[in-house]
């Protein structure tokens, strides 16, 4: 069966827009280094619940802990970073250079039933992980059934 769908000039300019986004990911290259680089970008998450947590992981390999920085307000929890550029020794003529280096910042909003003063972070081996205590009203209860 064919769907009809009714023509809307906004949907493909949307659609056109986001593919140009994709293709420059807000990223630029310089002709004379040939050198990525951007004034921020994002990290990738991953975000899981356990009975009695939520757990972020990021990973954010090359960084020292002292260049992170978490921060949570009202519901929206924030990781900011900032990756050094390795010093440039101009005898070297670079033919790929996909490392990323520069300031980077991701936010992602949490459940409101978080125990704010219990969040802890630990870095190991290039990832970040953030342990978000559920409070007591986000854990789930059993309901007895009764006849």
């Amino acid at each position: 069966m064919t769907r009809i769908i009714r023509w809307d000039p906004n949907r493909e300019m949307k659609a056109m827009l986001e593919a140009v986004d994709r293709v420059f990911d807000g990223t630029h290259l310089d002709s004379q280094s040939y050198k990525h680089f951007s004034h921020k970008w994002g990290i990738p998450l991953d975000i899981a619940e356990a009975e009695n947590e939520y757990i972020v992981k990021a990973s954010i390999p090359g960084i020292n802990l002292e260049d992170i920085e978490i921060t949570q307000e009202g519901d929206i929890l924030t990781i900011k970073g900032e990756i050094s550029d390795e010093k440039e020794d101009n005898n070297k003529q670079y033919h790929l250079r996909e490392r990323r280096y520069g300031n980077f910042c991701r936010s992602v909003h949490l459940p409101k039933t978080i125990k704010t003063n219990d969040i802890r972070a630990a870095y190991k081996d290039g990832i970040l992980s953030i342990h978000l205590p559920k409070s007591e009203e986000a854990k789930p209860k059993k309901i007895a059934v009764k006849n």
